[in-house]
């Protein structure tokens, strides 16, 4: 079945900071993007590439919304991420760890998801034409028919945006800093934009760098994997091979826990780890 075949109703949103996000650096859609897959996994990743950013993407919530049930989803799903689409874990924003589900256009490599863990994944050489940012602008009058900004006062303003994300800002919350509380009428939807992604900008957060801190997970058991012993998304015995004395549980003991809590809380006050 072709992606063309979906047409649904707008796909439902994550709880704010959850869900889908795209790993960025990827080339504009095309539409052999996913033709490497078998019909039912290239037609389902084409739906996914295209849902915006923080919508769920859990099994049950495909499920209500494609013509799968929720063990043909999951198969997929598996057969995505061994094709280097996507990757589940945990990202430390902020001193919080939020589970992540990310999401690639572009097949990546084991090597391009090790490097992406780490935060130090080089940029493409060409970029996507409409960015991130300008995406989220675009979209601003659906939200609010009030503030709908053209072609050219998107792309102004995006540098604006990309600086709240740079922040750790969500896209909800850019969204509900640019409506919230509008005059009657509004006059200039750009020129209010930009005071208030000006005025509101949230301040920087307080860390010893910019690099997030990411964990990818087992698809199958959910160990975390502090390393970049994960196959197509599978640790060493999930994938039946023996584990190593580097192999993590599941579950994460109590003191790991408190320690990367106790990282965090010092990354936020600028102190060096182990104080």
């Amino acid at each position: 079945m072709a992606d063309a075949e979906f047409s649904f109703p707008p796909h439902p949103l994550a709880n704010p900071g959850y869900g889908k996000r795209s790993t960025g650096y990827e080339l504009p859609r095309a539409a052999t993007d996913f033709a490497h897959l078998p019909p039912r996994e290239a037609a389902i990743a084409a739906y996914i590439d295209r849902v915006p950013e923080g919508s769920d993407i859990s099994v049950k919530t495909l499920a209500k919304q494609l013509p799968y049930g929720q063990c043909a989803l999951r198969t997929a799903l598996n057969r995505i991420q061994r094709a280097g689409h996507l990757r589940r874990g945990r990202e430390c924003l902020g001193g919080r760890w939020i589970t992540r589900t990310w999401f690639s256009r572009t097949p990546r490599d084991l090597t391009w998801w090790a490097a992406f863990r780490r935060g130090d994944v080089p940029r493409e050489p060409k970029r996507p034409t409409r960015s991130r940012a300008y995406i989220l602008l675009a979209a601003l009058g659906r939200t609010n028919s009030v503030m709908s900004l053209s072609h050219a006062e998107c792309h102004a303003l995006a540098p604006l945006v990309e600086e709240w994300f740079a922040r750790d800002a969500e896209e909800s919350d850019v969204v509900r800093a640019l409506t919230a509380g509008l005059p009657i009428p509004v006059h200039h939807p750009a020129a209010l934009a930009r005071r208030r992604l000006t005025d509101k900008l949230p301040p920087e957060p307080i860390r010893r760098d910019r690099v997030p801190r990411r964990i990818l997970e087992c698809a199958a058991c959910g160990a975390p994997d502090f390393t970049d012993s994960l196959v197509d998304g599978h640790c060493r015995p999930c994938r039946g091979a023996p584990p190593t004395a580097t192999d993590h549980r599941p579950s994460l003991p109590a003191a790991r826990v408190q320690g990367h809590a106790a990282e965090a809380r010092a990354a936020l006050r600028g102190e060096p780890a182990g104080t």
